[in-house]
């Protein structure tokens, strides 16, 4: 496993990192939390993506207690959360969902560590912009989270280049902790903020990146090219809004078409996929999910993928899949 640094900060995280989005509690419990993260860790990832809204604050609860369960040192691991969305999402309550304002944050922090059961977090990002609450109040609720120890660094996912150049430029005027990282969307098929909006920032602002989906849900490991099994994450039913992008017919036939590449470099098209996204020097870690161990394997082979990829290769994947990138 290599390792790089989290942006500008000394913080250092594997190149591949676990994430739980939509497997913690839905698809794993404790026990399979504990043998995945072990076989994880042992393989060299420290990173582990969280997110308060995951399966409704109970992705935040399986990892914490697969933490306590697996007795790590604490300076071993790096673990996130993310807040916006909220935990009250059936209910009517003001300043409970959809929002970054202070009231919510500095309440947000103290639910995560409890779910957790930690005394700190390492990252934590504002999951979503939100345009309803002024950009500085937001960046001093979570400058105030990191001077009260509750959180070690912050960032951002799915902001805009304005947005996050809007936040660091206040931190710096007000001497506040500056974000330091942004978590988008980054695959073959989805770029053009990684490698264009946010183009001035890395210089500018030191800006590192977490990425996810490096498999475009699952698009890019070819499952998808007959429609949707049945035991994949496009059948279930919380991921209904999935499927048009997973049965597209011009990607699924440009993933076709990089399925012997794969094969010449001795992997699958899913570990080229995760390999590809490793290669862009900008990207401090790519947030890769399983729901077994095995899958977890399988991904962790992209590693080695990685190695092989050479200017030549790069070039013949780009020839297929750019005039399908968004």
């Amino acid at each position: 496993m290599r390792y790089r640094r989290l942006g500008r900060s000394g913080l250092q995280v594997s190149e591949l990192s676990l994430g739980s989005w939509v497997t913690y509690h839905n698809q794993v419990d404790v026990d399979a939390a504990v043998e995945m993260m072990a076989a994880a860790f042992d393989a060299g990832i420290n990173f582990f993506d969280n997110a308060e809204a995951y399966a409704a604050g109970q992705s935040e609860v399986v990892m914490g207690e697969a933490l306590r369960r697996l007795g790590w040192p604490r300076l071993n691991y790096v673990v996130s959360t993310k807040f916006f969305w909220g935990l009250d999402r059936a209910g009517a309550a003001i300043n409970r969902k959809d929002t970054l304002n202070r009231k919510y944050l500095m309440q947000a922090i103290d639910g995560s560590l409890q779910r957790y059961g930690l005394d700190f977090i390492d990252v934590v990002y504002c999951h979503r912009p939100d345009p309803h609450t002024p950009v500085e109040e937001t960046v001093w609720a979570m400058s105030d989270m990191i001077t009260r120890g509750k959180a070690l660094y912050w960032g951002t996912s799915e902001w805009s280049a304005a947005d996050i150049r809007a936040a660091w430029e206040i931190a710096e005027r007000h001497h506040l902790h500056k974000p330091v990282v942004e978590q988008p969307q980054y695959h073959l098929f989805h770029r053009k903020r990684v490698e264009k909006e946010y183009a001035r920032l890395y210089e500018d602002l030191g800006l590192g990146l977490t990425t996810w989906s490096p498999l475009a849900s699952g698009l890019l490991t070819g499952k998808y090219r007959d429609g949707v099994p049945a035991d994949s994450r496009g059948a279930l039913e919380n991921m209904a809004f999935l499927r048009d992008g997973l049965t597209d017919a011009a990607k699924n036939a440009a993933v076709a078409q990089l399925a012997p590449i794969a094969a010449e470099l001795g992997g699958s098209t899913a570990q080229l996929a995760i390999a590809w996204a490793t290669k862009n020097p900008r990207v401090s870690s790519v947030i890769t999910g399983a729901s077994r161990v095995s899958q977890l394997h399988d991904n962790l082979g992209a590693l080695a993928v990685a190695e092989r990829l050479t200017p030549e290769v790069m070039a013949r994947i780009e020839e297929i899949t750019a005039p399908l990138a968004g």
